[in-house]
């Protein structure tokens, strides 16, 4: 018999929304797809949810083998959560689900400063053909407005993380989010916003810059979605 928490059947779909049905797990899973995350940074990310709430969902996924708590190296050592290998199951269902989502109208009270350049990198790194790929090895450190994060191309995928590059990059850059929206979206090259001042390169090259931003905007987005922000 079905529970107020369960849906009762045996339908994998079912068992799934069993334990990310509720409202902002899956919210929380986005979040550790970047990397571990300590408690504050999940509340930071989520202010909506609260601690109490956050505290909830993270025990209901802990039960269920999707998160765990762990403690990053030194000289770190701080307690974080991160994904186990059944939580790493859903990177390529939940980018699916974004990518599906990109050009999908927003409802009218979402604010557009809520857009994350990180969480647009997430969508559209991680969806890029292997083919595109090739034998690349290589990490982009990204400055977007405030927002740090990188992005590590090994194994035929992008992996987008949050934070610095954890080693010397191959290319660095920095921008403001439109401008990193534009030549994600492919409304603009790299080269020239370069030479306009709008792309900073502190690390590799213009044209590094462009061949990276290429390989990010070669799947199909509706850029009105975004063009107001």
């Amino acid at each position: 018999m079905a529970t107020a928490r369960t849906y009762g059947q045996m339908c994998p779909i079912a068992r799934a929304m069993d334990v990310l049905g509720e409202r902002w797990t899956l919210l929380i899973v986005r979040e550790l797809l970047l990397g571990p995350k300590r408690f504050k940074d999940l509340v930071d990310a989520l202010p909506a949810l609260g601690p109490n709430r956050l505290t909830a969902r993270l025990r209901g996924l802990e039960a269920a083998e999707v998160v765990r708590r762990s403690t990053l190296p030194p000289p770190a050592g701080v307690a974080v959560y991160e994904l186990t290998e059944r939580g790493e199951g859903l990177r390529d269902p939940l980018i699916g689900l974004g990518r599906w989502a990109l050009g999908l109208p927003p409802a009218a009270d979402i604010d557009p400063a809520t857009t994350r350049a990180d969480l647009i990198a997430l969508s559209v790194s991680s969806i890029v053909a292997p083919e595109k790929l090739g034998g690349l090895k290589e990490i982009y450190d990204l400055r977007v407005g405030k927002e740090r994060f990188h992005i590590e191309i090994a194994e035929g995928r992008m992996w987008t993380r949050s934070g610095p590059a954890p080693v010397r990059p191959d290319l660095e850059v920095a921008c403001r989010l439109r401008t990193f929206l534009e030549l994600v979206f492919g409304r603009r090259q790299a080269v020239d916003a370069v030479r306009s001042g709008d792309l900073e390169v502190a690390a590799g090259t213009a044209e590094m810059a462009e061949r990276a931003f290429e390989l990010m905007s070669g799947t199909e987005i509706d850029y009105s979605v975004y063009s107001g922000i």
